[in-house]
């Protein structure tokens, strides 16, 4: 696993702090025991062979598992020790820091650590371990990830100042967007939207953060879209125009995920409940809201 995620058995080998001969002749051992070859050894480094695509998924649950046994041999039940979760940097600004403030003071022996990325990124993070859990846009469908759904958002398109009304955008034809780097759902939100309304994209820009997006958009340098739930902050920095979207299309759910692993480790299992009791809590304003 080391050598495929980096890509070369000398990468591989300084990930795991050995030399590269340990790592070369360890591999020859296990191709020898299986019978088959694993990888393919090139000019750039190595690539799996279909015999190491199959192998791949096990070795995944094997590291996995081995990963536990320290955690469960530790866990008497007291939430402790590293609690490490991830979120979509909009979550993190808008939703977690009431929820993360509430775990961290109920449960002061966790150290809890997050860590922003998009999507993509976050969901292989869990996968390999990185992340205990991280808060994602769905869906989400994999057979080794438990997911539970927190709340919806609906999107709004931002553009520059000048446009009044969305049919002026798509009378454009052609736009650019503006969207965090690949990996990214609301990206390809946007993209859906914009090609059911019949706008092709001329450019797509990706920038690392959305404040650099906000304002390249407030420039007039193309659109992009962000939950409703953001906009007090955008107009408290950046002259843009919002946009209502087709709630068919703008409506997106923010899931949390985590491994579906046969032990949970009780900071886990703690921060899950109260992730729950407050997606709870967020359901019942609402409906308040609606009755209002």
């Amino acid at each position: 696993m080391a050598v495929f995620e980096a890509g070369g058995i000398g990468k591989g080998a300084e990930r795991l702090n050995t030399v590269q001969s340990n790592v070369t002749s360890r591999i020859q051992r296990l191709e020898a025991n299986l019978g088959v070859q694993l990888f393919k050894r090139h000019t750039r480094g190595v690539e799996l062979t279909p015999a190491g695509k199959r192998l791949l998924p096990v070795a995944e649950q094997i590291s996995s598992l081995l990963g536990s046994v320290r955690a469960i041999a530790r866990d008497d039940s007291t939430p402790q020790g590293q609690l490490t979760i991830g979120a979509l940097e909009t979550t993190s600004a808008i939703h977690l820091p009431k929820l993360l403030s509430g775990y961290a003071k109920t449960f002061p022996q966790v150290d809890l650590t997050l860590r922003t990325g998009t999507t993509m990124e976050l969901t292989q993070q869990v996968l390999n371990q990185t992340l205990d859990g991280a808060f994602v846009c769905g869906p989400v469908v994999h057979p080794r990830l438990r997911v539970e759904r927190v709340y919806e958002e609906e999107l709004v398109l931002l553009a520059e100042q000048r446009f009044s009304d969305l049919s002026q955008i798509v009378a454009l034809g052609e736009v650019s967007v503006l969207v965090l780097r690949i990996g990214c759902s609301y990206r390809r939100k946007l993209e859906e939207i914009l090609a059911n309304k019949g706008v092709s994209v001329s450019k797509t820009c990706e920038f690392g953060t959305f404040d650099a997006i906000f304002g390249c958009v407030s420039a007039g340098l193309g659109i992009t879209v962000v939950p409703r739930s953001m906009l007090p902050a955008v107009a408290a920095r950046w002259t843009v125009s919002t946009h209502d979207l087709p709630l068919s299309t703008a409506v997106v759910e923010t899931l949390f995920i985590r491994r579906a692993s046969a032990h949970v480790q009780t900071a886990l299992s703690k921060f899950v409940d109260h992730v729950r009791e407050a997606s709870n809590l967020q359901s019942g304003d609402r409906e308040c809201d609606q009755v209002a």
